[in-house]
């Protein structure tokens, strides 16, 4: 994976993380809210350990279930330098 795509899941995911920190959600009940079965998986794509990451369905269930537009987890994506 290239270094700007790696920036590119680093942001989203850090948007992810401070969206539902503001809303006041926890790991595991965002993740149930969502459909996704285990904390762990929901754990490593927001913390984009061993390789995962939201796909683009995560992110809409995301932005429905913390009621934003789901433009807020690309804030920031303009900051990336293209190679």
């Amino acid at each position: 994976m290239n270094n700007d795509i790696k920036e590119f899941y680093k942001i989203i995911s850090s948007n992810v993380k401070k969206k539902r920190i503001e809303k006041g959600f926890s790991q595991l009940d965002l993740a149930f809210e969502i459909g996704i079965k285990s904390v762990a998986f929901y754990s490593n794509c927001e913390n984009l350990r061993y390789g995962k990451h939201f796909n683009l369905e995560h992110l809409y269930k995301l932005s429905n279930a913390l009621n934003i537009n789901i433009c807020e987890f690309f804030e920031g994506i303009d900051s990336i330098k293209k190679s």
